[in-house]
């Protein structure tokens, strides 16, 4: 077919950069140029399913009188983001107890006073409990000394220097009539996508090939101003060449959505769109617990760990 799709390594070293088009504070755009479509992926899903962030796994319920299910306010609670850095904790197994360093404790205890207007109850009344549960377990006698859910050893303040609340203070979890009220106690941990989508750090991350306008021959005229006025997304301009004569330019290619508009009518065969191959505009939308560059960051970390792993098993 006349397509070299062989891959080298000295060709990738030499050809291979990264442009940051825009960087917020949730969200990054950047260019990937001179990758294959398979490595790109790679990185998409693995933003998406493999990098690592806190999520509340387990809710105690104390009391809850409002109209709110359990199981609908426990699946609420685990899709807040939290301001927590996943770097710092570890995974919780199943024969781990819990503690400052696998997980975080917050309490959620709020009532609506009788004859008080409707309470509307969000995410920013969360409290967090640096010095881990406070619920007692039931014990058997009542000599025994009382337990708690977690085993702090110390201040969690030692473990993420920070206070740890969550990203969004205005995300509204219940509401709540005269006399109804809610108290439980939630814990968080660390997971990855893959088991469940709460844990996922990323709202999207997405990529598409960089559009390429060709004209096969030049639009000049009034066909050239109905080009312009054809494209959705303003790709084209008109170039003045003096003597009253005017041609149509892509001046934005980049902003092409491949709407095939341009290509229909009189210009249908002086318009070619197509696609850089090996050029990637990359959009990243972090939910709030790591910033846009350094979720990808950790993304490349954990692909070069899958791949040393895959050469170890193969030597």
């Amino acid at each position: 077919m006349g397509v070299d799709n062989s891959l080298r390594m000295d060709n990738f070293c030499k050809n291979f950069k990264i442009e940051i088009k825009w960087l917020t504070e949730d969200e990054m755009e950047f260019d990937m140029i001179g990758i294959d479509a398979s490595i790109a992926n790679a990185f998409r899903r693995i933003l998406i399913a493999e990098v690592p962030t806190m999520a509340i796994e387990k809710v105690f319920m104390v009391d809850n009188t409002s109209v709110i299910a359990d199981e609908v306010l426990a699946h609420r609670l685990g899709l807040i983001p939290l301001d927590a850095d996943p770097r710092q904790f570890e995974y919780l197994s199943e024969n781990d107890v819990p503690n400052e360093r696998n997980t975080i404790v917050y309490e959620l205890k709020i009532s609506c006073k009788k004859g008080s207007p409707r309470l509307t109850v969000k995410s920013d009344q969360l409290k967090w409990l640096p010095d881990g549960s406070q619920l007692h377990k039931e014990t058997p006698s009542q000599s025994a000394e009382p337990k708690t859910y977690t085993s702090f050893s110390g201040n969690q303040l030692e473990v993420s220097k920070k206070p740890l609340g969550v990203t969004y203070k205005d995300i509204i979890l219940a509401k709540l009539g005269a006399g109804q009220a809610i108290e439980l106690e939630a814990h968080a941990v660390k997971g990855i996508g893959k088991d469940h989508a709460k844990w996922s750090p990323v709202a999207t991350a997405w990529y598409r090939m960089l559009p390429e306008v060709v004209f096969l021959k030049e639009v000049t005229g009034a066909d050239a101003e109905e080009l312009v006025k054809k494209c959705p997304v303003n790709v084209f301009d008109i170039e003045d060449l003096g003597n009253g004569k005017k041609r149509a330019v892509a001046a934005r290619p980049r902003a092409c959505t491949l709407c095939r508009e341009c290509i229909r009518g009189v210009t249908e065969e002086a318009v070619e769109l197509r696609r850089v191959k090996d050029h990637f505009i990359f959009t990243v939308e972090s939910t709030g617990a790591l910033p846009p560059e350094v979720l990808f960051t950790e993304a490349v970390k954990i692909l070069e760990e899958k791949c040393n792993r895959l050469i170890t098993e193969l030597s």
